[in-house]
């Protein structure tokens, strides 16, 4: 037997998902029932963003390649935990 959900949703998320449901040539209410049975079946909901580094992460990263790529401030390897502690206290 199936039923009727109304819920609010945000029209611009609710578009882009029925476009991407489309893409993949899905009907919204599909995706819509394999969520809802994922949520039964393992009792959890798992919220998750996309891993974007901050502005400044960013420009750490930036310098840190640029670095590298330069040769600059490179130490190691290191063979043993022993060996980065020295350098580290060096």
């Amino acid at each position: 037997m199936k039923t009727i959900i109304n819920i609010k949703a945000d029209r611009d998320i609710k578009e882009k998902a029925g476009r991407t449901a489309k893409e993949m040539g899905l009907p919204l209410s599909t995706v819509v029932n394999a969520f809802l049975r994922q949520f039964i079946a393992e009792k959890r909901v798992v919220f998750s963003a996309p891993l974007k580094p901050s502005k400044k992460l960013e420009k750490i990263l930036r310098e840190t390649n640029r670095a590298i790529a330069n040769g600059k401030n490179i130490i190691g390897p290191f063979y043993s935990a022993e060996d980065m502690m020295k350098s580290l206290k060096s």
